[in-house]
């Protein structure tokens, strides 16, 4: 484990370990001396069952059991939304928890989406097929090499003004596997055309590598007078999902990307705001 800042005493502090709570959180280091705790494995723990979900609908998918393969990505979203915030609770946060939930992501949500989306429709389509494929994985995979390499990076405007940059790994598998929510419920066989779905998972790695800003949870400010309603909004979302999973997935697949451009708009606003500023700073 490598060493973490040293403290006024000059004397090295251990790093703890345990994965980031989001990609627009700081990783933090925090340890008592006492070495290595359940405490602080409990969030790695998470991270490793996120990686053995998401292998485990890879293995659904050789089943051509295409539910229960989405589900096991969806788990593995889930558990990697809880792993970090377990470990920021009990101050658990270091590099090497970064870098792990980096890899489990990289795995769970680029190359098991890729080999599910190629065994349930893109093998049809020959070689064209497997590119696409290997173009979503290889694009995940770069997305979160370039959060790593940023990670100690102080200027980036993206995550200082509240976004992230592209579309995170999880929410990229997830409307991945848009066309495949639409098909298991209609069972319509132009939502498994091969082509299709190339061009649209080429779409969604695109977005995934891409620079442009995106909307994050800490952007989110809802007025106070809508709040109640927002609540309630969230309350019967949990429903629908309930009762039925894949319509209430397309919907929030669709309703993401309606909220892109608004994403760009508002960090639009913040950047001219930032220019107005420097130029202010300037004058004086």
């Amino acid at each position: 484990m490598s060493k973490g800042k040293r403290g006024s005493d000059s004397s090295p502090l251990p790093a703890r370990v345990g994965p980031k709570a989001a990609e627009d959180e700081d990783s933090k280091t925090a340890s008592d001396g006492s070495g290595l705790t359940l405490r602080a494995m409990l969030p790695n723990a998470i991270t490793a069952a996120a990686l053995c979900a998401g292998l485990t609908g890879v293995r659904f998918g050789i089943e051509s059991q295409w539910a229960y393969a989405i589900l096991a990505v969806m788990l593995a979203g889930v558990l990697d939304g809880l792993d970090g915030r377990i470990a920021r609770l009990l101050n658990a946060q270091s590099r090497f928890g970064a870098e792990l939930d980096s890899l489990a992501d990289c795995l769970s949500f680029g190359m098991a989406p890729a080999l599910i989306l190629y065994m349930w429709s893109l093998q049809d389509l020959e070689r064209f097929g497997w590119f696409a494929a290997l173009g979503f994985a290889i694009c995940c995979a770069l997305r979160l090499a370039r959060f790593n390499a940023q990670i100690d990076v102080e200027d980036q405007p993206h995550k200082s003004a509240g976004f992230l940059t592209g579309v995170p790994a999880p929410v990229g598998a997830a409307l991945a596997f848009t066309p495949c929510y639409l098909w298991i419920e209609t069972e319509m066989e132009i939502f498994r055309d091969p082509l299709l779905l190339s061009i649209w998972v080429g779409l969604i790695a695109v977005l995934v590598i891409s620079n442009m800003a995106t909307l994050s949870w800490t952007a989110i400010r809802p007025h106070r007078d809508i709040r109640l309603w927002l609540i309630a909004l969230m309350a019967i979302g949990f429903t629908a999902l309930m009762l039925e999973p894949w319509w209430t997935l397309s919907a929030m697949s669709a309703g993401y990307l309606a909220l892109m451009p608004y994403a760009l708009f508002k960090y639009g606003k913040v950047k001219r705001r930032r220019a107005n500023k420097a130029i202010i700073r300037q004058a004086e």
